[in-house]
């Protein structure tokens, strides 16, 4: 059985193999592989498990940040994390649309969005909460920052993007790599999905009805978001005068006892 998944997961490397070198690099399944691809081969497998790398440490620092802030708070500031890195068939596709060559050179160069990892928060103060968080930390480099919440684009579409440099270490030593983060709300999220499905749905050319109806959604995730934000901050404060109560009653209780054990003497 062990030996059965053994060979299913060879092919399954296998396959991940070729189509890496039919996405990327071209040519199709019937072609024999030249020596000179499975090289470039290797040198975009080993790009891309420096990328993983990448994603591991953004990932780890930001759970550490929830962890902390989590053990004394009464609620997480992140919600979910989830990341991934670009298939070979995409980055190949972005380099062209670039007009630059599909070259394992070319992506770290030119491309910021290989590694990505997505931020999801329950308020949009969180998102600029952890955002400073994780910048003020000394080896996370910003390299851009994009506020499409304070300027959302044209559909209505709402999330902080970060570029940020972070050094990976190797068995060779430290390298640089870039990860791009977008940070949202679990409103903007569930618009976000619905706007990416209607997008390759329609092939980017989604009927002008729709685009509105969009564009309407939109701007109710925003009165969303600030109602419910409004909301936490109203049962913030209503905990926070409970206990203010209950601390005052106790000290008056404390004033009253000592009183009294005063009169007995």
């Amino acid at each position: 059985m062990v030996q059965k998944n053994m060979e299913i997961s060879y092919e399954a490397k296998l396959a991940d193999r070729a189509e890496a070198l039919k996405d990327f690099f071209g040519g199709d399944d019937k072609e024999a592989t030249s020596v000179e691809k499975l090289e470039l081969l290797d040198q975009f497998e080993s790009l891309m498990i420096k990328y993983r790398a990448a994603v591991r440490e953004v990932t780890t620092k930001l759970e550490v940040l929830n962890d902390e802030l989590s053990s004394f708070a009464e609620r997480n500031p992140i919600e979910g994390i989830q990341s991934r890195i670009k298939r070979p068939y995409s980055i190949a596709k972005k380099l062209k649309a670039r007009g630059l060559p599909v070259a394992v050179e070319s992506i770290q160069k030119n491309l910021n969005d290989v590694a990505g990892i997505r931020v999801i928060c329950p308020f949009i103060s969180d998102i600029y909460d952890v955002a400073d968080m994780l910048l003020s930390q000394e080896d996370v480099l910003l390299i851009e920052k994009k506020d499409y919440i304070e300027k959302p684009k044209e559909n209505g579409y709402r999330s902080l993007h970060l570029i940020v440099e972070i050094p990976i270490f190797l068995s060779k030593g430290k390298e640089n790599m870039r990860v791009e983060i977008q940070i949202r709300t679990v409103a903007m999220d569930f618009w976000a999905s619905l706007e990416h499905k209607i997008y390759y749905k329609f092939e980017g050319h989604a009927p002008d009805y729709l685009e509105e109806e969009l564009k309407a959604c939109a701007d109710m995730v925003d009165m969303l978001d600030a109602k419910m934000f409004s909301l936490n901050e109203e049962i913030m404060k209503i905990n926070q005068d409970e206990m203010e109560a209950e601390t005052a009653a106790e000290a008056q209780a404390e004033l009253l006892a000592a009183a009294a054990a005063e009169k007995e003497k």
